[in-house]
């Protein structure tokens, strides 16, 4: 169990192209909460548990920006929740900084993309991140947060895990 005195685990919470646009976006299919939104809502939630952690946000619609946010981080983050939006069906190159920054990593997807269009049902991060959750609108990044310190709270090795 960690230690109740230790400093604050940082928790990047990634957000690829177009997610900026959320609230505006296709609402019928993506919710009327904006992404600035949701972040401010799982800060909030980042104070009612333990341990305690530091959620870092960061949005690009840029593949290398998100690459280079990644490498940049990598040595004092603990966890990574990424919703890659497009990024998540072809980009070989976030799959590989994923797997190279071996950080725990849940992946996370407002809609269910298993039921959507054909292209949608491949994840090229899957086979490199901790978990999957779809469909669940904005509360999967709650329930990814709230792995990361389920993880977090059982490893010795904080505040860097694993």
């Amino acid at each position: 169990m960690s230690d109740p005195g230790s400093p604050a685990a940082v928790i990047l919470v990634v957000n690829g192209p177009n997610l900026n646009l959320l609230g505006t976006r296709e609402p019928g299919l993506y919710g009327s909460q904006s992404l600035d939104s949701i972040v401010t809502d799982l800060k909030s939630y980042v104070g009612t548990g333990f341990p305690p952690v530091e959620i870092r946000a960061f949005q690009s619609n840029h593949e290398g920006a998100i690459i280079d946010f990644l490498h940049q981080h990598r040595t004092e983050a603990a966890g990574v929740i990424i919703n890659a939006g497009a990024l998540t069906h072809y980009s070989y190159a976030l799959r590989d900084a994923l797997a190279a920054i071996a950080i725990p990593t849940i992946e996370v997807h407002l809609t269910n993309i298993h039921g959507r269009e054909s292209f949608r049902h491949v994840s090229v991060i899957a086979a490199v991140v901790a978990g999957q959750i779809a469909g669940l609108g904005p509360i999967g990044y709650r329930l990814a947060l709230d792995w990361h310190r389920e993880r977090l709270e059982h490893s010795s090795s904080h505040p860097k895990a694993e």
